[in-house]
């Protein structure tokens, strides 16, 4: 019975969350214009601005899920790079594998 009144409770956060998504899909947009720019700070804007998507919006995290099967080895480039808990598992689980071998 408690559970149930728990999960009927609106989600506080869901506007930051929205502002947070937004914000890291103006950075994503504009990081390739900026690129043309000299200097590596299209690749930072991309940096920043897709992890903050990735974190906050499910939807976004049903399109990362999709392409990361599709592409497996770019999908770990950016678990690694967002240093990901289930990264860092696999990684392990992984080493341990080969040491059995």
């Amino acid at each position: 019975m408690k559970e149930q009144a728990i999960s009927n409770q609106p989600d506080k956060r869901a506007g930051i969350r929205f502002v947070l998504t937004v914000i890291g899909g103006l950075l994503v947009i504009t990081a390739p214009i900026v690129g043309l720019l000299p200097g590596p700070g299209g690749i930072f804007m991309f940096a920043i601005g897709f992890p903050l998507m990735l974190k906050n919006s499910a939807i976004v995290r049903r399109f990362y899920a999709r392409l990361k099967a599709k592409h497996p080895k770019k999908g770990e480039w950016v678990d690694w790079a967002m240093r990901r808990k289930s990264t860092l598992r696999r990684i392990r689980r992984r080493r341990e594998e080969q040491g059995a071998d």
